[in-house]
């Protein structure tokens, strides 16, 4: 372990962020990061516990208590390499994972958990500083060949460690550009993209070949995939989104709430308004913004309308607040459900909870305003409060209601594969073979909408199977 009293001497303290008023007039990282003293201090509270829940609570297994006490000790090289043994990207999950190895740490029994989070995001910057991350070049090549689809965090993932393993790789992205949801759908105010193209890089230089703007299932078919590959991976992500039936939604200002991100992250990418926004601009600048659903992707849409200058920023969940702080006997080492107040909230929105929305009202095919109510849920019912109607005024409604599944017109319904009963490509995570033998499927199109750790996990379990399937035995670990 670190230090064996440290967690006694010690309390948790965090990164911290930059002042909300500063930090709302761009689009840059916002997080200040501990200095190097700092962080061992707080890495040696870590206990490294006989039975390491964080290491459960990681969906890829990090195995946290060893690259805690390597910090601790000042072996930074070191410790990158026991982190990139588990994660190829931990530059993106210290970033945008919301942590639930530290809703494992057995000091969240008493709300102080290690901050792994943060010393993850160091190790792994101090590494691409000091020039230690380099590309890792297989010693020799298989003879056979891989097609990834979606260069998502799942598709990078399973691409790299198929490189690795010397197999010859060609990821299909649909976009200009590589990354997925994570180049388009996350704020760059949460991840910079420089990040994802010092990836590109590395991944090139490990033999990976990446063609963009090109949609499988559109630009070219599936089965001209089967015919020039020996395996197909599918690592589309679960992009079809959740809609709202309700009267008035298809008035002009009711829009999903990926069109708004993206929009704004091509636009910070420097891409020109007509390639930025193709099918009519979106901004909030001078609106009155109705945010509908209270996850992550609806606080990215009040965290972008707040830099884009919105009047005002209303957030509606249809579920009940949660409690502020849980019961831990009943929780840990399980994530909780508790109040989550997240940067962007902080730098302001009202929000609202138990909303049920009922009509969306407008003046010649604009919105002016949401009819809404509010409700109560008896027996796991959820009743309307007589009474309790009211209406916002909106100008823009983003809808951030989750998603539904992957897309199945064009690339699914050409691949032919099975799907569960949920709509997702049907695989196991034994072999994340599909019901075609030489096609696999992993990250969200394989389990539904997750988190980015959850894809980079099924990604590198998805080559392994892939690696075996192709050769018979495997090296890559799960």
């Amino acid at each position: 372990m670190g230090k064996e009293t440290g967690f006694l001497e010690l309390d948790r303290q965090d990164r911290t962020y930059a002042d909300p008023k500063e930090r709302v007039k761009h689009y840059k990282e916002f997080v200040i990061p501990h200095a190097e003293p700092a962080l061992k201090a707080q890495a040696s509270r870590c206990m490294n516990c006989g039975i390491p829940y964080c290491h459960n609570g990681c969906p890829v297994n990090n195995i946290i208590p060893d690259w805690n006490h390597l910090v601790y000790e000042g072996d930074w090289q070191n410790a990158l390499e026991v982190l990139h043994s588990t994660n190829n990207f931990p530059e993106f999950t210290g970033r945008i994972c919301p942590a639930p190895c530290e809703a494992a740490c057995t000091l969240n029994i008493v709300d102080q958990p290690v901050t792994i989070k943060s010393i993850e995001c160091s190790i792994v910057d101090k590494g691409w500083e000091n020039g230690w991350i380099t590309a890792q070049v297989a010693a020799k090549k298989t003879g056979k060949s891989v097609a990834v689809v979606g260069s998502g965090p799942a598709g990078l993932a399973a691409a790299q460690q198929l490189a690795r393993a010397g197999h010859s790789v060609t990821v299909f992205e649909k976009n200009d550009r590589v990354g997925g949801l994570m180049r388009y759908g996350i704020p760059d105010f949460k991840m910079e993209k420089h990040l994802i193209n010092r990836r590109m890089v590395q991944m090139e230089a490990e033999g990976v070949a990446f063609r963009t703007s090109v949609e499988v299932g559109v630009h070219v078919s599936v089965e001209s995939l089967k015919e020039n590959f020996d395996a197909i991976v599918l690592a589309g992500g679960a992009e079809d989104p959740r809609p709202l039936n309700i009267p008035g939604y298809e008035m002009q200002g009711v829009r999903f709430a990926m069109e708004f991100l993206t929009q704004q992250n091509k636009r910070v990418a420097g891409d020109d308004e007509i390639r930025a926004a193709p099918r009519g601009s979106l901004t909030a600048t001078g609106k009155h913004v109705v945010v509908i659903g209270g996850g992550d992707t609806g606080s990215d849409c009040v965290g972008t309308s707040n830099r884009q200058g919105a009047l005002s920023v209303t957030q509606l969940e249809i579920m009940p607040q949660p409690p502020v702080k849980e019961n831990k006997a009943l929780s840990w080492p399980n994530w909780p459900l508790k109040l989550r107040t997240s940067s962007s909230h902080e730098e302001g929105v009202a929000r609202e909870f138990a909303v049920l929305t009922k009509r969306v009202v407008g003046e010649n095919g604009v919105v002016t305003g949401l009819e809404c109510v509010r409700v109560e849920w008896e027996g796991g019912k959820m009743v309307e409060v007589a009474g309790s109607e009211f209406t916002l005024k909106a100008d823009l409604i983003f809808l951030a209601m989750g998603f539904v599944g992957p897309r199945k017109q064009g690339l699914l319904d050409q691949a032919g594969v099975a799907l569960d009963a949920r709509g997702n490509v049907k695989a196991d995570t034994n072999n994340y073979r599909t019901s075609d033998d030489k096609i696999f499927a992993c990250g969200d199109m394989r389990r539904g909408q997750s988190l980015v750790v959850w894809a980079i996990r099924e990604g590198r379990q998805a080559a392994r199977a892939v690696d075996e399937a192709l050769m018979g035995v495997t090296e890559l670990p799960r």
